[in-house]
């Protein structure tokens, strides 16, 4: 080790030890030339039989650090390489590092937290723009200095490196077990700039709960079970940054930025004030005109201003933006605004249940949005209340990613389906066949119970709904002219589902209603898929990939029956 007092290479005077690690000590030291301080890295030579290797990852990580210019990353400004020892001075930053103030003062102020992920945005940016990009996979809060004007400091690139186009997948597994994004630990692809999101996110998560992601119970909940007072808004980033498919997370820097800063206005207790002040506001401007013209006019001042910013909530939820929860935050705003109006409503079920289906994120927005809004709906608005209750549950039931968790979701909305007013509501919709509503209603719970209770997976056929009883539930429905009386997207939900049940219950349904059965109900849906693009409500965009998607799955489906049905007559 270097002595306190000794100088080195004629200039730097070694004042005392400020951090010690597994390969290394850090000393604060002084120029007095230029009356200055900085950080001196000591990595020492003797016992060490790899470090040929040690130090070549040393030098990489100068090297990357030299062509760095960021307020918030270190400068290197001298390197020693002398027989003993091999030293790198740097600048000193002065302050503690997170995990430091984390043990000494427990969870840190949630707007604090923020501002410093903010800045940590801002340097992954930065990295993340270079040629190659920089992938820096170890962001964590002893990696993290706080400096006393509230600056952060990102330290430590002995993680980091350069995205490679080409490469498939990371030859290495580096990175901080429970901070580390999955992709980080082999067989899962490469890192990428998302990568650091999810570290980011992890980080977020400790700093604002002093639960650590790498100790038990090992895995992060949603920030408010922890803390209830803690935002929303800043629960849905942290969850969205550490969804395990990178597809999920923010895809950059820059759109996790924009909702960091807008965080609050995500949160659903300042929705329902902003609400309240937007309401304030139109009911104080009517009421400056309605002292000129007098009090009938006041109703009608007030009900055309919000009609109209109702309208152009509505108009904008509709545009093309780099984060979709754009068009999420205008379709709330909307509903908060006009809660009795059903409009809002379609249009966030038809956000949600998108080319992919839906998802768990998705339908976690839905369920906040109509939930803090859908009784004044269904005060206003019964039969239409009834029929979009009945359009949820069908989505949940055959869009939904996970069929069991649909099935269960679609009968919260099936039993909120009135079904005297749902034919009314089927009416208001343009639907042809209203009358039958009501019936059909019955018949998918009936079939939503099946999955749920696992029909779709077991053989319950000695229940008293049976798996024949499904296939024929499921083959009236199909043949009621569906993409007509509902719409294309729907019906497309409809049979690729089945298709997809068919597929994983072949021997089942060989067994319960027989080949030929299930060859004839399948030249009906292809007949019907060829048939589809005429449909007016058909988007190409949109609906022709799905369209393909359904008949490559059903000529998978045709040979697995084929297969379960020679099974059957070997075995």
């Amino acid at each position: 080790m270097l002595e306190i007092g000794q100088i080195i290479d004629g200039k730097y005077k070694i004042l005392n030890v400020i951090g010690k690690g597994g390969m290394s000590v850090v000393y604060l030291a002084m120029n007095e030339r230029a009356n200055k301080q900085w950080a001196i890295k000591e990595v020492r030579k003797d016992g060490k039989q790899d470090f040929d290797v040690v130090k070549q990852g040393l030098v990489a990580e100068i090297d990357m650090l030299k062509r760095f210019n960021h307020p918030n990353l270190p400068s290197i400004v001298d390197v020693i390489d002398s027989r003993d020892t091999f030293l790198i001075v740097m600048d000193y930053i002065e302050g503690n590092a997170l995990d430091k103030i984390l043990k000494e003062e427990g969870a840190q102020r949630q707007e604090d937290v923020v501002e410093w992920a903010k800045q940590l945005c801002d340097v992954l940016g930065y990295l993340h723009s270079r040629k190659p990009p920089i992938i820096y996979r170890d962001m964590k809060p002893a990696n993290i200095m706080l400096k006393p004007d509230g600056k952060v400091m990102l330290i430590d690139f002995g993680t980091a490196r350069e995205f490679k186009d080409t490469s498939v997948a990371d030859t290495t597994c580096l990175g901080t077990k429970g901070y580390a994004a999955p992709e980080q630990f082999g067989g899962h692809g490469q890192t990428d700039p998302r990568t650091d999101i999810y570290c980011l996110g992890a980080t977020m998560y400790h700093l604002v709960t002093n639960h650590s992601p790498s100790s038990y119970p090992y895995q992060m909940y949603p920030i408010r079970q922890w803390n209830s007072l803690l935002s929303s808004g800043l629960e849905a980033i942290i969850l969205k940054c550490t969804k395990q498919n990178p597809s999920e997370r923010y895809q950059s820097c820059a759109e996790l930025m924009y909702a960091l800063e807008h965080y609050q206005e995500m949160d659903v207790e300042s929705q329902r004030i902003q609400t309240l002040k937007w309401r304030t506001f139109i009911a104080t401007s009517v009421l400056t005109v309605v002292t000129a013209l007098g009090a009938c006019g006041f109703k009608a001042g007030a009900k055309a201003a919000t009609s109209d910013t109702y309208g152009k909530y509505l108009n904008l939820s509709k545009q093309v933006y780099e984060d979709p929860n754009e068009n999420y935050r205008y379709l709330e705003k909307a509903i908060s605004l006009e809660p009795d109006k059903k409009d809002g409503y379609e249009l966030l079920l038809e956000r949600i249940n998108d080319s992919d289906g839906i998802d768990s994120n998705e339908f976690s927005i839905f369920t906040r949005i109509t939930t803090n809004n859908k009784a004044e709906f269904k005060k206003a608005d019964l039969p239409g209340y009834s029929y979009f209750c009945y359009d949820v549950g069908r989505n949940l039931l055959f869009a939904y990613e996970d069929p069991a968790l649909g099935a269960q979701n679609s009968l919260v909305w099936f039993d909120e389906v009135d079904k005297h007013a749902i034919t009314e509501g089927a009416k208001k919709a343009g639907k042809h066949d209203s009358s039958k509503y009501a019936e059909k209603t019955e018949t998918l719970i009936g079939m939503a119970k099946f999955i749920r209770n696992g029909g779709v997976i077991n053989n319950m056929g000695d229940m008293d709904y049976t798996y024949k009883d499904y296939w024929y539930d499921y083959v009236d429905l199909m043949n009621s002219n569906i993409e007509v009386n509902e719409n294309v997207k729907q019906a497309l939900d409809i049979y690729k589902r089945f298709s997809l049940t068919v597929y994983s219950e072949a021997d089942v349904f060989v067994n319960e209603v027989g080949v030929e059965e299930i060859k004839r109900q399948f030249e009906v849906v292809s007949a019907n898929l060829d048939a589809i693009s005429s449909r007016e409500t058909y988007r190409e965009e949109l609906h022709a990939p799905i369209v393909s998607e359904i008949k490559e799955q059903i000529t998978i489906t045709l040979k697995q029956v084929d297969y379960a049905a020679a099974q059957r007559k070997s075995g």
